[in-house]
């Protein structure tokens, strides 16, 4: 067997050279707020429909999910969600809080507490008036009932 010799050579431009060649280390400054991606259904289904054709036919599919910078676990959520064949889950979930379905109840019920309100109002008044017009046709004599 022939042993091989790695030769170097130390030739001070060849340094000089490699060492202005490397790499700003730097790292690039970010945005300060990151921004959350959502994908459409129409994209989700014809990214899938690519992978299942790569797949179909033995290619890789990570070229594609570099490509579009996509991680694995999309796409498995993804297939989960299409065999279970629910478009509606392929669309992006709005986030936040969710709205709240009593809302119409709670308004409807405050309408009638405030006219209960009004009309015991309205009653007691008026049971104050007949009681009045009682006493004021006793002290007159009109009362024939007695």
């Amino acid at each position: 067997m022939a042993k091989l010799k790695v030769i170097q050579s130390e030739d001070e431009n060849s340094k000089e050279t490699s060492e202005t060649e490397r790499p700003d280390p730097e790292v690039p400054a970010t945005p300060a707020t990151a921004r959350r991606r959502k994908f459409s259904a129409k994209y989700k289904l014809k990214i899938l429909e690519e992978i299942d054709e790569r797949m179909k036919y033995g290619l890789e599919i990570g070229s594609v999910v570099r490509r579009e910078g996509l991680f694995s676990s999309y796409i498995s959520t993804w297939r989960k969600a299409r065999e279970d064949g629910v478009l509606r889950a392929l669309e992006p979930k709005k986030r936040g809080k969710k709205p709240d379905p009593d809302v119409e109840l709670r308004r409807q019920l405050k309408q009638a507490q405030s006219e209960n309100e009004k009309l015991r109002k309205e009653l007691e008044q008026a049971e104050l008036i007949i009681d009045v017009q009682k006493k004021l046709s006793r002290l007159l004599g009109l009362d024939e009932e007695k």
